[in-house]
Parts: C-alpha cells; structure tokens; sequence
C-alpha cells in the first residue's frame, strides 16, 4: 500500500525556499477533465496577459509537456536544473516533479500557477503548497479504490481536501452523489445549449475547438473560476476559443484517413469518445491497450468499433497483450478482435476510416510519432 501524505513535498518547498508562496495558485482535483480544465485556466490567463505556469499529469507525449510557461514546456535544460535540486530529498518522482514544477514557476518569474492534482486531493502531493486562490472539483467517480474508498462520497472527501481557505468552483457534470456532497459550493451550471463550434453559458456565447461533449463542462468550470478571480471577459472569451487540449480525443487528418488519439482510461472518461464515434458512419477501427490497474471491462464496454486490435501498453505497470486481447474478445468477438505487439505495428495493419488509440496516455506517445511521419 502506498503511504500517502503532504510532508515530503511540503519538506522539498521548505528547504527550497518556499517558492509555492510567490505564486497565485489554481488547484484542480477530480477524476476526469482535470486536464482539460487545467488547459482552459492557462490560456484564460494567458489571454488576460499573466505569465502562468501549468502542472499536469500523467506526461502526454513527452516528460517535459508536464511543465509548462505560458503553455510551451520549460527547456529540458533549464528544468533538469530544477529537478536536479530535489534530487537530495527523500521523496517520490511524482513528488520531487512537483516540488521541481512550482520552483521553476517561482524562479521564472510566474505570477499564476495552475496546478492538477496527481491522485485523491487531500493527501495529494500538490496539496502540500502553502495557500491557493482557487480550488477546482471536475467529474467526479469511481477510481484509485483501494486508496480513495469504495464510494463516491469517499473519494469526493478525498477530492475536497483541495479546498482550504479559497474558494472553490464545481463541474456540472457530476453523479447525484457527488452533487450531494459539494451541495454547498457553487457549481458551473449555466450552460444553456451546445452547439457545433461552440456553446452559450449563461447566455453569451463560446467558441470552441476542444472536441467532445464534455469540453463545454469543463470550459464552462473554468470559465465561472475566472469570474471569481476578477479576469477579463474578452481574455475569458480568447482562452476559451483558443484551448485544444491535447491526447483528449485529439484529432488528425492523414491521407483521407481521420486518427483520434484520446487518452480515455476509465469508464467515464470514454463518455465524450464513445458519443463521438456513434456520430461516425464509417469503419471504426480501435488500437486499446490497458495499465493493470484499469478497469478493463467497463473501458471496453463504452467503446463503438467495428474492428478492436488490442495492443500492449509501454512500461511496468501495462496489461499483458494476452490478458487484453482476451478481454477484448470476450467483448467484441474472435472476428473483430486481433492482436499486435505494439501500437506501431496496430496503425500499419487499421484500415478503418477512422482509426482510435485509446486506453492509456501510454500509448499516444509512439502514435503521435507514427502519424507525425505521414503528415
């Protein structure tokens, strides 16, 4: 079991001078759209001309996206120095990357930091920095059981221990449970129609390039958290209309042929992927693979595909191929389930006009490379 708790963290800021008390903190918890929340927070500030540094994890498509200046990643060169410097403590890497993170935002002259939660809340590591201007709750549900209870009210406890002495926004895109729980606090509830491009909140309308149909919560989140922090309409309005979150059903025109990249690795982050391929009429072909500690079967549950190849996730912590394809045929049949080693090999064999990777941020590293070579 893995011993949770704020001090290390908390010790790394202290003895490197503190530097989460120079900086206006945005702290994102939730299960699924911190992320994208977290990418609707910078561009808002960007627009509003703050000079922001975001934290998120797990990496996208490379260790360095995770750190991030007026969202472009510090230079390997300038933030290796910075995590160098944690390197004496005795802490996790999850918990020397954050220490890493914030001393980098203070050292390069951030005034904001928008900071996504690692795992729970509460006894998270990012919960160790000093004060916040604003606590942000995403969707919440089932996941990490065995470390955040069994229930949903259990985990939004653990979601909740963001918020200490600040003021707190709620995605409207909650169980009846979670609504429960946060009953008290205010939520983003003023979406009045979602439209193709766009959606209108609270009576003004948004444009919007992030796909899927959650995006608008989560713009939306982000949107009324602005408010709150006193940032311009006209920057609230340009961050919004120029956030494109990336490996969130990201998509890529190839040679005639449409590929989707979507970290998707639980049930309910498969809602806007699966709702997007109902919408296609044509050959959907799906690349899955899975960490161990997934919810195989209710991921494969809200895939739509006409064909499914299941591949092995890169890293210690992957699904065998084996195990996988067997779950994937258990759900999809022997004759539209195959098999391959890699998610390389599995884009060479698709055929389908529109092709998914999808199961793990693990996997869309080596498919990036692939559709790179061939744009």
């Amino acid at each position: 079991m893995i011993d949770f708790s704020t001090r290390p963290t908390r010790a790394v800021l202290d003895a490197l001078g503190s530097p989460d008390k120079k900086l206006k903190i945005i702290h994102i918890a939730g299960t699924n759209g911190k992320g994208s929340t977290a990418e609707f927070f910078t561009e808002i500030l960007v627009a509003a001309g703050k000079r922001t540094g975001t934290f998120t994890s797990p990496e996208v498509y490379c260790y360095y996206d995770q750190f991030r200046i007026d969202n472009v990643p510090i230079a390997p060169s300038v933030f290796d120095g910075y995590r160098a410097a944690t390197e004496r403590f005795s802490a996790s890497d999850f918990e020397k990357d954050a220490a890493a993170a914030i001393a980098a935002f203070a050292g390069e002259g951030c005034e904001w930091a928008v900071i996504e939660c690692g795992m729970g809340g509460l006894n998270d590591a990012t919960n160790a920095i000093y004060k916040k201007e604003l606590a942000v709750i995403t969707s919440v549900s089932l996941e990490h059981t065995a470390y955040l209870g069994g229930t949903v009210e259990e985990i939004c406890a653990h979601k909740a221990g963001i918020i200490r002495d600040c003021p707190a926004i709620i995605n409207a895109h909650q169980s009846v449970e979670a609504r429960r729980f946060f009953k008290d606090y205010e939520f983003a509830d003023k979406i009045d129609a979602i439209f193709d491009g766009g959606f209108v909140y609270g009576g003004k309308r948004f444009a919007l390039k992030a796909e899927g149909c959650l995006q608008p919560h989560n713009a939306a989140c982000a949107i009324e958290g602005a408010r709150i922090l006193g940032i311009d309409e006209s920057a609230i309005y340009k961050g919004i209309a120029n956030c494109r979150p990336r490996g969130r059903l990201e998509i890529f025109g190839v040679d005639g042929r449409e590929y989707v990249l979507d970290g998707a690795h639980n049930p309910a982050a498969f809602e806007p992927l699966a709702e997007y391929l109902h919408s296609r009429d044509c050959k959907r072909t799906v690349i899955f693979g899975c960490l161990n500690d997934k919810d195989i079967d209710g991921n494969l549950s809200k895939i739509v595909a006409d064909e499914i190849i299941a591949v092995a996730c890169p890293g210690a912590r992957a699904r065998t191929l084996e195990d996988t394809y067997a779950h994937c045929r258990k759900q999809f049949g022997k004759k539209r389930t195959l098999k391959v080693a890699s998610v390389t090999q599995a884009l060479e064999k698709a055929d389908g006009e529109i092709v998914v990777v999808c199961g793990s941020f693990t996997l869309l590293k080596g498919a990036l490379k692939w559709i790179e070579k061939r744009r």
